[in-house]
């Protein structure tokens, strides 16, 4: 540097440039949401949010999936005082695209925050709902930011929110086969994606949400037998439950679909909703029985409506390859054109021009519809005869025999107790 630079520094003519000070591009938050496979996808779908890293946080042990686990086993038998880690989240957001409130709405609309130490199939203290900051803004936030939703949740009808509201002491990321979970396993475990109830002022959800998500209307609906399919519009096992049972629906029973977790006015739910797909039978307006995720069990599912549709009777032929007495049975004198159908899902198993008389006192018939059914060996009472199940419902009809009148020669000799019989 010259004598003369130096002297006009010292007369304050010029002046040294100094280095420019930026913001930090980032922000973290740390939530819980229970299971973090589903909270990890739930939050990275927001714009904005740049990073989403699975872990474990605020417990005083181990930060492991096998300790969280074990230490787990130790509360509920009352063997340990120490807390659990809860299974967290780590977002890391751009402030300039996404503000902390947006994060926090997504994060308080993406799970149900009055469960306690419950998050949809997942029960134990390593699932709390969890807001762990790493600043008094951040505290600030979320403390407003659940006052500001739970008025919403109060007028909804919803309980006290539980959520464990703290700064950061420990975090721990998670094993490496937990990170980006359900992109590597796009049928992974979904829960159900919250109360139903947005965040006053949100535009957090509306990239994957329909608008406005209401309660269906009871008035179209039926009220004395009803089915109702509660989804999330990110459930991979709610969209194979749509194409594999709902998209060839023919059963008697109306259903119907929602992504809303509150029941029609006026209906009532037994408990809680926490995964999806959820399936409820509703009678009279009100929850009978109910079927909790789906991963592909037709004859599961059908099962459990089976059994509250059908007869103990015909639940013994169906489900326990049980036989009507000869002569009993229902349909047996029945000549009117017309399909005959599973009781249970409504698929066609016979039309009635390929019915005959032959002597047994079981419906018979000569052909099946094509698909309709399954054959299978049946060794039982010392003799082999092949057994014939519904093909759509997996229940048991009756046998087939190779003694039939022709064009097929064959016989099949069905309970006419479980066949419902639809007239052209």
């Amino acid at each position: 540097m010259t004598k003369f630079i130096r002297l006009l520094l010292t007369l304050g003519i010029l002046t040294m440039p100094t280095m420019p000070t930026f913001a930090a591009a980032t922000e973290t938050i740390v939530l819980g949401m229970g299971c973090f496979w589903g909270a990890e996808k739930r939050m990275g779908e927001l714009a904005g949010v740049t990073d989403v890293e699975s872990g474990y946080a605020n417990g005083d042990i181990a930060g492991n999936y096998e300790a969280v686990l074990a230490h787990e086993n130790a509360v509920k038998r009352g063997k340990t005082t120490q807390r659990n880690h809860a299974e967290v989240v780590k977002v890391s957001f751009d402030p300039a695209k996404v503000s902390l409130e947006t994060v926090l709405a997504r994060f308080w609309e993406s799970h149900n925050p009055t469960q306690g130490d419950r998050q949809g199939n997942d029960v134990g203290t390593n699932y709390r709902s969890a807001i762990y900051t790493n600043n008094d803004a951040q505290l600030a936030s979320a403390l407003k930011t659940r006052d500001i939703y739970q008025a919403a949740l109060t007028k909804a009808g919803h309980q006290t929110i539980t959520t464990d509201i703290a700064p950061l002491k420990k975090y721990y990321a998670a094993e490496t086969y937990h990170q980006d979970y359900l992109k590597k396993n796009p049928n992974g475990y979904c829960g159900l994606g919250g109360t139903g109830v947005k965040f006053p002022g949100s535009v957090a959800a509306k990239t994957d949400t329909p608008a406005d998500n209401p309660p269906l209307d009871a008035k179209t609906l039926n009220l004395k037998r009803q089915l109702i399919v509660f989804e999330a519009t990110d459930c991979a096992y709610c969209k194979q439950f749509k194409a594999e049972v709902l998209d060839k629906w023919k059963s008697a029973v109306p259903i119907a679909r929602t992504y809303n977790t509150a029941p029609p006015a006026g209906w009532k739910l037994e408990k809680a909703l926490f995964a999806t797909p959820t399936i409820v039978l509703f009678e009279n307006g009100k929850e009978v029985s109910r079927y909790t995720g789906y991963n592909g069990e037709q004859p599961r599912f059908w099962k459990w409506l089976g059994f509250h549709l059908l007869t103990p009777e015909q639940q013994k032929i169906a489900f326990e390859q049980g036989t009507e007495r000869p002569g009993t049975g229902s349909h047996l004198d029945e000549k009117r054109p017309g399909t005959f159908v599973d009781p249970i899902t409504g698929a066609a198993l016979f039309r009635s021009d390929t019915k005959f008389d032959s002597g047994t006192g079981w419906p018979s018939f000569f052909n099946p519809l094509p698909g309709a059914l399954t054959e299978h060996v049946d060794s039982a009472h010392g003799m082999r005869r092949v057994e014939v199940r519904s093909a759509s419902s997996g229940i048991h009809l009756g046998h087939v025999f190779d003694d039939g009148p022709k064009p097929s020669g064959k016989r099949y000799c069905i309970n006419g107790n479980v066949l419902k019989f639809v007239p052209d």
